[in-house]
């Protein structure tokens, strides 16, 4: 659980440090993993029509419901890994 605690932190360091900016999917992706990893599952309501960004990232997070913390952290690492 240690191993992989760092192992996820060492991911979130090297996410900000990325050759390139991955696309827009791939950082919803990051974000929902992120989050999901973080805070378990999406709470609250659904942004309004207005908010497109904050819409996409509450579907993005949604997705994920049910994911344990740890497979979002895993999820999280090979994502990662596999942009560099």
């Amino acid at each position: 659980m240690a191993d992989l605690k760092a192992a996820f932190e060492k991911a979130v360091a090297e996410s900000k440090q990325l050759p390139e900016k991955p696309d827009n999917m791939t950082l919803l992706k990051i974000y929902a993993l992120y989050k999901q990893a973080t805070q378990g599952d999406v709470e609250g309501k659904r942004p309004g029509f207005t908010d497109m960004v904050g819409r996409a990232k509450f579907d993005a997070w949604a997705e994920l419901k049910g994911k344990s913390g740890d497979e979002a952290m895993q999820d999280y690492i090979d994502l990662i890994e596999g942009l560099k």
